[in-house]
């Protein structure tokens, strides 16, 4: 241990982000307790908490890079369990209709089903000496002092027969419940104001299951197919293969557009992608499992940077705090880099609600940047289309269409994509020439989708 804040942290919710903050909490608490609604040892299929588990998930390569930071040899030992890994750049990607040209980037792609990724990472948290997994419990409130200024711990109620609603003592609360979070109403309750919200409509669907093929070698030895949804051609998918031998289809729908789950329609739908690759793939593949589908209405960013007050000993994260478009693929990241400002937080000694809220807040700023201008793009989505986001969507599509020309081009966007760089680097002078030089785009502009997300999307659950 580090150097120790406090005695007890409890963090709400087990799903990534909530994981994450566990594992940099228990360098500086003596005991760290996660709660959940949901049963968590041991598991490695989806969870009822977090329905998005079925669908292609993608860590990007930020995400990936802390995962190895935070628990050395993550990234060997998903190998090593049979989790195929690839370079990002070197994927099959499609923009409107038309490949990237691969190129190296020296960025790992961990090609893992969100319920194994999160199990491998809930291994390495929950053998922590000092942290105790909470499981079948439902979190019921926090509790406070008499003048509501300080959260003082959480009421629960366990799911076995018999039990009875118990309060757990704490010296720090983390929220990290996902988009049901009830942080919003606990404030109200509490006589402090609720957080405004950001709030941008895409109704986007994913429709999935998973198969084996007869014969791996008609991948050409890739470890994905993603022909991206545009406005140009709204119909996307993300084809993968994943542990175990198997592989796993997501076909996207925007605007309300959704897959058929039927056998003939689903296929159907495979058919209409805007390239022929999956399709040709799949046709003749064995079936593992029924479609099923996960819809997402709008991407919501709840602004408790903007609260004048604030109860002390009390932190929102993860998809509690802002929830992405999960075909970005940015939550599963975002919820590693605010680990990361709580641990620099954890490390001054000091943990003011303010502070932190305004670090993450800086930390979601480009990722809600990117997937709100990408949405922004679709005609039919409302919101406001400031001289800013018209400019990086043209752009971005330069980008796109330069990128399947110059593999220097596609190197550079995907560690912009996979967030290890920021969007400057698009920007810079020889870059903006090869962009200037090869790109003449096909479609209108679209940014990045680059897994199912909801990554990076957390529980999507209310405690």
């Amino acid at each position: 241990m580090s150097h120790q804040v406090g005695q007890r942290a409890i963090v709400l919710g087990g799903s990534m982000a909530g994981l994450l903050a566990a594992r940099v909490l228990a360098e500086s608490f003596a005991e760290v307790l996660i709660v959940d609604r949901d049963e968590l040892t041991g598991v490695t299929t989806a969870r009822r908490g977090v329905p998005q588990g079925r669908h292609v998930h993608g860590l990007l390569a930020r995400g990936q890079q802390i995962l190895e930071e935070l628990f050395p040899g993550f990234t060997s030992g998903a190998i090593a369990a049979g989790i195929p890994t690839g370079d990002l750049g070197e994927l099959r990607w499609f923009f409107n209709g038309t490949q990237l040209k691969p190129s190296p980037t020296g960025l790992i792609c961990v090609s893992a089903t969100r319920p194994m990724l999160e199990s491998h990472v809930r291994a390495r948290v929950s053998a922590l000496p000092n942290v105790t997994l909470i499981e079948l419990t439902d979190i019921v409130g926090v509790t406070t002092t008499r003048d509501n200024a300080l959260v003082t711990g959480v009421r629960i109620h366990r799911r076995a027969e018999g039990s009875v609603e118990e309060v757990l003592d704490a010296d720090l609360v983390v929220d990290a419940t996902g988009r049901g979070s009830r942080t919003p109403v606990w404030l109200e309750e509490l006589g402090y104001e609720r957080p405004q919200e950001d709030r941008v409509k895409i109704n986007i669907s994913y429709t999935s299951r998973t198969y084996r093929l007869p014969d791996e070698s008609i991948l050409n030895g890739d470890l994905s197919i993603n022909p991206v949804a545009s406005p140009a051609a709204p119909r996307g998918a993300f084809f993968s293969r994943i542990e175990d031998g198997k592989c796993a289809l997501s076909l996207t729908g925007v605007l309300g557009d959704s897959a058929p789950t039927d056998p003939d329609g689903f296929l159907e739908f495979t058919k209409s992608l805007p390239v022929p690759d999956i399709y040709d793939v799949v046709r003749n593949a064995e079936p593992l499992s029924d479609a099923v589908v996960f819809r997402f209405l709008a991407s919501v960013r709840r602004r408790y940077e903007r609260l004048t007050r604030f109860p002390r000993g009390f932190l929102v994260l993860g998809d509690a705090a802002c929830s992405f478009n999960p075909a970005y693929g940015q939550g599963m990241t975002v919820a590693a880099l605010e680990a990361v400002t709580l641990r620099d937080h954890l490390a001054r000694g000091v943990l003011e609600a303010d502070g932190f809220h305004r670090d993450i807040s800086r930390v979601i700023d480009v990722p809600w940047d990117m997937s709100v201008g990408g949405d922004l793009g679709y005609p039919e989505v409302e919101g406001p289309r400031p001289l800013k986001v018209r400019i990086s969507n043209a752009y971005v599509a330069k980008v796109h269409a330069a990128a399947t020309r110059d593999p220097e081009v596609t190197r550079a966007f995907m560690r912009v994509a996979g967030m290890v760089e920021t969007p400057t680097a698009l920007m810079r002078p020889s870059m903006m020439l090869r962009v200037l030089r090869n790109g003449k785009p096909s479609g209108p502009a679209v940014l990045p989708r680059l897994n199912s997300g909801p990554d990076d999307v957390q529980a999507t659950r209310a405690a």
